[in-house]
C-alpha cells in the first residue's frame, strides 16, 4: 500500500516528459491528492532546461515523442542531473527497447496505457521503496522479538540450533542493511547468551557424534565430499568444489545475491570439526578424516606441527579421499592466495574449470582479510565489525577471480559446491589462561600440558585427545577451546595481547559463527 501524503512535508517532485501533455491531466490530480507534484514537459529540450532551474525527485520520462527519442533524452539528463531517477514509459513492447533502457540504468519501465495507480506504485518504488522495506523489516523483528528472547536454547538439537542460527544471521544482515541500530543492537543482545548455550550443547554432544558416527549426528568436514560433491560428480562426471577459507553464514547471505542471478542456489549447513582452524577443519574437509586420523595415516603429510606446512598436501589429501571411497576421478586443484594468483586464474579461466573430475579451488582472502586487522590499523578501522567485515568481503567478491570462476561455471554449465571451512568471531573479551612453556601459542584454542582458564566460563577443556579425535600429544596434553568472544591471554603479557588482538576476528573457538558452515550447491540455469 503506498505511503499517505507526508504532511508537515514538502511533495515530491516529479517531472513528466511526454509530447501528449493533454492526457496526463488525470495522472495529475491522482497523484497531487497523494502528495506528489507533478510539473510536465513535452519535449525533450524544455525538459532538460527545467531540470537544470530547480531539482525534481522523479523522471517520468516518454520513450516515443516527435524529435529525440526519450533514451537520447535521458542521456542528455544524466549529464545535468546523474543521481536523478527514471522511469521510461513507453508504447514498445518490443524486448530489445526494454533490454537498451534497462542497460542504460533506467530505473523502471512501464508500457501504455497505463492507469495513475500503476503510476502512483511506481513512484511510490522508486521514491519510498526502501523506506518501506526498512519498516517492514522492523515491523517483521519487533513482532518476533520477544519470542527470541523467550525461546531458550538448553535442549536444542543439531538441526534446531543450525535453523535459529540462520535465522539470528538473516536478522542480523536485514536490520543492519534496513539501518535499523537500536534493533540491531538488540538483537545482538541475544548473542551472548546464545553463545552460552551453544557451548554447553558442543561440550557434550560433539564428543558424543563422533564416538557413534553411525548415529544421529549432522554432517561435518569429513562429509563434505561424500555427502555433496561425489553425487554431482556422479551424476554429471564433472563438478567444481570452491573452498573460501574463514567465510562465516553473515558472509555468504550478502555474497549469495550476486550468486543467485548466475545459478538456482540451495544453502544448507555443515559442522567445522574442533579445533575450528584451517590446520584441522579443512584437512578434515580434504581428506575426509578427523586430524588424529591424519596424523596417524598419513604422518609425511600431516605430522604434529601447527605452522602452514600442515595445508602443503590439500590435493594429495583429496585423492586420497577418493581412492578410500573406491572413486576414479581426475583432480584439479588450484590455491589463490594472492593478486599474482588472481590473475593467473584469470588468465586460465577456459581451462581451469569444465573437465571432467573435481574441479577444486581455495580462495584465502577472507581468511588473510580477518587475519590482516590485527597486523594493520588502516584494515582494522575500515573493518571494524561485522558489519563492515560483510561489506569489505563484498567489494571484494564482486571483482574477484572467484566471481569470474563463477560465471565461467555458469557459462559452461557446471554445477559448484561452495563452502568455507569454517567461520569467524569477532573477539572483544580477553581470558587468562595457564600453562607451561609447551603450550601451542593459537588465541582461540591450545594445546599443553595443565592447561586451564581462569574462568571455566571462557573455554571448553577436553583432557583426552582422544575424545576429539585429535594428534596424541604425551600424557598430561589438554585441549582448550575459548567460547563467546573471548581470546586467550597469559598473565605475563596480559596488556600486550589486550592491544594487539582486542577487537581481532579469530577462529578455533566454539560458537555458531565458528562451527555452523554454508554450504550452497549452485546448479547453472
Amino acid at each position: 500500500m503506498p505511503p499517505p501524503p507526508r504532511i508537515g512535508q514538502p511533495p515530491r517532485s516529479v517531472l513528466w516528459v511526454d509530447d501528449e501533455a493533454e492526457l496526463l491531466e488525470p495522472h495529475r490530480l491522482f497523484l497531487a491528492d497523494k502528495g506528489i507534484d507533478v510539473s510536465v514537459a513535452t519535449n525533450a529540450d524544455d525538459a532538460v532546461e527545467m531540470i537544470r532551474r530547480r531539482p525534481y525527485d522523479l523522471l517520468l520520462l516518454d520513450e516515443q515523442m516527435p524529435g529525440k527519442r526519450g533514451l537520447d533524452t535521458f542521456r542528455e539528463v544524466r549529464e545535468v542531473a546523474p543521481t536523478m531517477p527514471v522511469v521510461m514509459i513507453t508504447k514498445s513492447e518490443d524486448d530489445a527497447t526494454l533490454r537498451e533502457a534497462l542497460g542504460a540504468d533506467v530505473r523502471d519501465y512501464l508500457v501504455k496505457p497505463v492507469s495513475p495507480r500503476q503510476v502512483l506504485s511506481v513512484v511510490t518504488k522508486v521514491l519510498d521503496g526502501p523506506k518501506i522495506r526498512q519498516q517492514a523489516v522492523a515491523r517483521a523483528f519487533v513482532e518476533r522479538f520477544r519470542a527470541l528472547e523467550l525461546e531458550r536454547a538448553p535442549h536444542l538439537d543439531w538441526r534446531q540450533w543450525i535453523e535459529r542460527f540462520d535465522e539470528l544471521m538473516r536478522w542480523d544482515v536485514d536490520l543492519a542493511a534496513a539501518g535499523e541500530r537500536g534493533l540491531y543492537d538488540s538483537l545482538r543482545g541475544l548473542y551472548p547468551d546464545m553463545h552460552r548455550e551453544f557451548a554447553e550443547y558442543i561440550r557434550t554432544a560433539y564428543p558424543a557424534w563422533l564416538k557413534d558416527l553411525d548415529g544421529d549426528r549432522p554432517p561435518l568436514s569429513i562429509d563434505v565430499v561424500p555427502e555433496f560433491v561425489l553425487p554431482v560428480l556422479q551424476r554429471d562426471k564433472r563438478v567444481a568444489l570452491v573452498v573460501v577459507d574463514c567465510m562465516r553464514l553473515d558472509q555468504w547471505r550478502v555474497l549469495e545475491q550476486t550468486v543467485s542471478s548466475l545459478f538456482d542456489v540451495e544453502t544448507t549447513h555443515y559442522y567445522a570439526v574442533l579445533p575450528t582452524a584451517t590446520p584441522y577443519a579443512r584437512n578434515s574437509l580434504f581428506s575426509g578424516l578427523f586430524p588424529g586420523e591424519i596424523a596417524a595415516r598419513l604422518p609425511d603429510w600431516w605430522g604434529d606441527r601447527d605452522d602452514e606446512s600442515l595445508n602443503a598436501h590439500e590435493r594429495d589429501l583429496l585423492e586420497a579421499q577418493l581412492v578410500e571411497l573406491k572413486v576414479q576421478a581426475s583432480v584439479r586443484y588450484q590455491k589463490i592466495s594472492t593478486p599474482a594468483d588472481s590473475d593467473d586464474l584469470e588468465r586460465h579461466l577456459a581451462t581451469a574449470i569444465g573437465g571432467e573430475g573435481i574441479s577444486a579451488f581455495v580462495f584465502n582472502f577472507v581468511d588473510l582479510l580477518t587475519h590482516g586487522r590485527s597486523e594493520s590499523a588502516i584494515l582494522f578501522e575500515v573493518a571494524r565489525d561485522e558489519i563492515a567485515l560483510r561489506q569489505l568481503t563484498l567489494q571484494w567478491f564482486q571483482r574477484s577471480a572467484l566471481l569470474s570462476l563463477l560465471r565461467e561455471a555458469a557459462r559452461k554449465k557446471v554445477t559448484v559446491v561452495l563452502t568455507s571451512d569454517h567461520g569467524s568471531i569477532h573477539c572483544t573479551t580477553p581470558a587468562t589462561v595457564f600453562a607451561k612453556r609447551d603450550a601451542t601459542h593459537n588465541l582461540r584454542y591450545k594445546f599443553g600440558e595443565d592447561l586451564r582458564a581462569e574462568r571455566p566460563e571462557h573455554a571448553l577443556q577436553f583432557t583426552s585427545e582422544d575424545t576429539l579425535r585429535l594428534p596424541r600429544r604425551g600424557m598430561g596434553s589438554n585441549t582448550l577451546m575459548a567460547v563467546g568472544n573471548t581470546f586467550f591471554v597469559y598473565p605475563t603479557k596480559l596488556r600486550e595481547y589486550q592491544s594487539r588482538y582486542r577487537g581481532s576476528f579469530l577462529h578455533g573457538g566454539v560458537t555458531p559463527e565458528e562451527c555452523i558452515v554454508p554450504l550452497a550447491l549452485l546448479t547453472p540455469r
